[in-house]
């Protein structure tokens, strides 16, 4: 078998397709978190703390010079991304939830009892044959 076959057949399983379209609608969802953390939710925050910006925190390690930029330790961005994860974490744990509480219900549905055997059936009828004499 060819290598180029084998591949093939690799990357159209059906795991593999399932989990190449999640890796692209997670990518989307983190951007979307993103801008929702940046965009809506840091604001707020920081015009509670005195009109910070989280992205503009940071401390000079190095002042820039001729030509050279400053060195930074942008923390408030790492704020801003630990915020953004939070988030992120905490929608996937409310998906997973859901799912869990969906097969858990599923599991407790009574199921339908067996169809009688035969034997059961034949029994049944003369029973019903003796009450009728």
């Amino acid at each position: 078998m060819s290598m180029m076959k084998e591949f093939k057949e690799f990357a159209m399983r059906g795991n593999v397709v399932d989990m190449a379209i999640g890796i692209i609608i997670g990518a989307a969802f983190g951007k979307i978190v993103s801008s929702f953390v940046a965009d809506v939710i840091m604001p707020p925050i920081g015009m509670l703390l005195g009109n910070v910006n989280f992205a503009d925190i940071a401390i000079t390690l190095k002042a820039a010079s001729e030509g050279v930029t400053a060195v930074t330790l942008n923390y408030g961005k790492f704020i801003q991304t630990v915020v953004d994860f939070v988030i992120i974490a905490f929608a996937i744990f409310m998906a997973i939830k859901g799912m869990n509480a969906m097969k858990k219900k599923e599991e407790v549905a009574p199921a339908a009892p067996p169809a009688p055997t035969k034997e059961e059936t034949l029994l049944g009828e003369i029973r019903d044959l003796l009450k009728q004499k």
